[in-house]
């Protein structure tokens, strides 16, 4: 089995999602296929500005609200054909009421928990999954949208969780035992406690979804795709000469391929 885990800026537009489906429609797949899915470019840092706007009291999350709405709703219609629009704006809407009654409820409380924050930033990762999940069936894979929540179970530290690793295991082994689908769309970074609560992996979390399934099902390759060669010696963004740093401690192959690019990792039989 193969893990693919795919960053924000890799489905931070239709077009990027799009690039996504074409890459794992073109992958040479070895039985099922896990892919893990971060929120859109940028959605993660609003989410959480929409929370303290509201727990402070400034009526401008709403502002953020509809920045957030307006963006997954457009990315709705240039993903699906017109003809397919109706239900998937319909889910998405329905996820995004969710989010404003949220963040309406923290701004007459007048505070914002770690749990309640911990709810509010799940939400980017729910969307973007399940929009790649649906695109990729419009396409004609055999490929399903599963819930990381439902598998990955933590403790209850909100922001930084830690991982009941007897538990998830077990819990993700069943499922795959149990799955027909060769591609299954994961939302990266958020798991859930005993009690059924959203809770997060901290920040960078997606990689580490990737990871925790990759070694349940002791995976042949988890693979990173991100839109650098790798970790650089500066932003390059802001400095032009910033070169990637050679890993030497993990195994890794670099490549280039049409769009993205990609770090495999195999990871150690045992954890």
């Amino acid at each position: 089995m193969q893990v693919l885990k795919f960053g924000g800026s890799s489905v931070g537009s239709a077009k990027a999602i799009s690039q996504v489906c074409d890459i794992l429609a073109s992958y040479k797949r070895k039985g099922a296929m896990a892919v893990v899915v971060s929120a859109m470019s940028g959605t993660t840092d609003k989410l959480i500005r929409c929370g303290q706007l509201a727990a402070e009291g400034n009526e401008q999350y709403r502002d953020l609200l509809r920045d957030i709405e307006q963006l997954h709703l457009d990315t709705v219609r240039q993903l699906f054909p017109i003809t397919a629009q109706s239900g998937h704006l319909s889910q998405v809407k329905k996820q995004l009421n969710q989010l404003e009654a949220l963040c309406d409820g923290i701004f007459q409380v007048g505070e914002m928990s770690d749990r309640c924050r911990d709810k509010v930033m799940s939400y980017g990762e729910l969307l973007s999954s399940w929009m790649l999940a649906e695109k990729l069936r419009l396409n004609g894979q055999n490929a399903a949208w599963k819930d990381s929540r439902d598998l990955i179970l933590t403790d209850n530290q909100f922001g930084s969780a830690l991982v009941n690793f007897d538990a998830t295991d077990h819990h993700i082994t069943s499922f795959f035992h149990q799955q027909s689908a060769e591609i299954v769309v994961f939302p990266g970074f958020i798991a859930s406690n005993a009690d059924k609560d959203t809770t997060t992996l901290g920040r960078g979390g997606s990689d580490y979804t990737a990871a925790i399934i990759a070694a349940a099902v002791d995976a042949s390759v988890l693979e990173i795709w991100t839109d650098v060669s790798g970790m650089m010696t500066a932003d390059p963004r802001i400095v032009p000469q910033a070169i990637a740093i050679r890993a030497s401690l993990t195994r890794k192959r670099w490549s280039s391929p049409t769009s993205g690019r990609k770090s495999s990792i195999r990871p150690p039989s045992s954890r």
